[in-house]
């Protein structure tokens, strides 16, 4: 679709209930920031590590497993994510050690969102919210068996400091925040939900600021898993969405989290404001489909086209579509076909999805996913999906096309850059988030000219 064919649309209609990106942070395969993360989008690497057998026995996997020929030594893995800055958040030591990795991670990686955001993350605005979750861990289910532990600091310790329940009330009892502190759980769903309730709680006005996203780190350990016909994992160690081949994906790590305001505080306030989301979505397939772990199509496409009238916007207006994209068969099939449906009357919509990269992040996936949309409005460029060498036929028909390879993204006459997310999780809980550029702003009076006074300076400090 060229430029004059785009409907035309007025794209300040729904800024009165859109949401500023203020602050982000994550950690991901392959990359310990986000800067990192931008790079290797950008450049199409593949950050899923491949295990060598010494080093898959130094970390405890068993021998004879690895004598299955269906063992793939394979994962999405963050590493040191077994270290932790206790002293920072006050924790002694037996806490710290009992303490679930994912639960180090995610506090860590809230306060490093804080600080993007421009916040003290000990002084965060007033009535901040938290929503996250998170996925279930080797370290919950090793402490919560362990009597040595329980007797040591006590049963009810061991559960606080490893459930996943309590991902969100550490962060707020950490932090000082006093909004509503809620851990969410809708599988590989989880964190795009958490966002979703986010951006409803600030519209609604239960909160002013609020933390939204979710991390996965099963085991700290390097390992692997055994691929089984018809699962859901990839025979090779790679994931290929939207692929012909596609035959599974891998299973990955990750934490992302952002900070979230009303588009119109954050622009009063002078907050850097990333990104903008216009409009969210969550729906569930109910019986509709052939099993519980199946995806269903109705709801997947009610879903996006729910969120894209939230924003005051025809779904037919969006340039990019970072999908779920599992590369399994059946999902990645009715995936596109109802985005397929969703999005008719556009064309040459942009797809992609970043398990190529990483790997299936479980309920760390929609942040990832979001946040490397949020990365390429910012720098104009659709980052490619890797590994894919025979699209599927059916989107021959479509009016999305798969992005292979890094290319910029088009300004338009008329409306900003937008984008949709999508994610879906076991069970039927399917989200969408429909995502704009940040606006443009004035620049303040008097700094049209610049002079040697102007200059940025060193700041000497004794």
């Amino acid at each position: 679709m060229t430029t004059e064919e785009v409907p035309m649309q007025d794209p300040a209609q729904g800024l009165e209930s859109a949401v500023a990106v203020v602050g982000m942070s994550g950690r991901f395969p392959g990359a310990r920031d986000l800067e990192s993360y931008w790079a290797n989008l950008r450049d199409g690497v593949c950050s899923l590590a491949t295990f060598t057998e010494k080093e898959l026995l130094a970390d405890g996997t068993d021998a004879a497993e690895l004598d299955n020929p269906a063992y793939v030594c394979a994962q999405g893995r963050i590493p040191d994510a077994d270290r932790f800055e206790a002293d920072l958040f006050g924790f002694t030591r037996a806490e710290a050690a009992a303490l679930d990795p994912q639960h180090r991670v995610l506090l860590e990686t809230a306060w490093s969102a804080l600080e993007d955001a421009g916040y003290a993350p000990l002084d965060a605005p007033s009535r901040t919210g938290v929503y996250v979750g998170g996925s279930p861990t080797e370290h919950a289910l090793a402490a919560g068996t362990d009597p040595a532990l329980a007797a040591s600091i006590g049963a009810l310790q061991v559960r606080i400091l490893t459930d996943r329940e309590f991902l969100a009330p550490w962060i707020s009892y950490r932090l000082g925040l006093e909004g509503p502190s809620m851990t969410v759980q809708t599988a590989c769903s989880t964190s795009l939900t958490a966002v979703h309730l986010a951006v409803q709680a600030l519209l609604l006005g239960e909160c002013d600021t609020a933390l939204a996203g979710g991390v996965a780190i099963g085991s700290v350990r390097r390992q692997g898993y055994v691929h089984y016909q018809g699962g859901i994992f990839s025979p090779d160690g790679r994931c290929r969405p939207f692929d012909e081949k596609a035959a599974g994906t891998v299973p990955g790590s990750g934490v992302g989290v952002l900070v979230l305001r009303r588009l119109e505080d954050a622009l009063a306030d002078g907050d850097p404001v990333r990104a903008v989301i216009r409009g969210t979505a969550v729906t569930n397939d109910g019986s509709g489909k052939v099993g519980f772990t199946a995806p269903g199509v109705d709801q997947q496409s009610a879903a996006i086209t729910e969120a894209w009238a939230a924003a005051g916007l025809e779904p037919s207006a969006a340039q990019y579509v970072e999908a779920h994209g599992t590369g399994t068969e059946l999902g990645d099939r009715i995936e596109l076909e109802a985005a397929s449906a969703a999005f008719a009357g556009g064309d040459g919509i942009g797809l992609g999805s970043v398990k190529s990269n990483i790997g299936h992040a479980d309920a760390a996936a929609g942040a990832a996913a979001l946040i490397k949309t949020i990365l390429m409005l910012e720098h104009a460029t659709l980052a490619p999906t890797v590994d894919v060498t025979s699209p599927l036929a059916a989107l021959q028909e479509s009016p999305l096309r798969l992005v292979t390879e890094a290319e910029e993204w088009p300004s338009r006459a008329g409306l900003p850059r937008l984008a949709g997310v999508t994610s879906v999780g076991i069970g039927g809980t399917n989200v969408h988030v429909v995502v704009q550029e940040a606006p443009e702003r004035p620049s303040p009076a008097g700094t049209a000219t610049h002079s040697a006074a102007d200059a940025a300076h060193p700041l000497v400090l004794p």
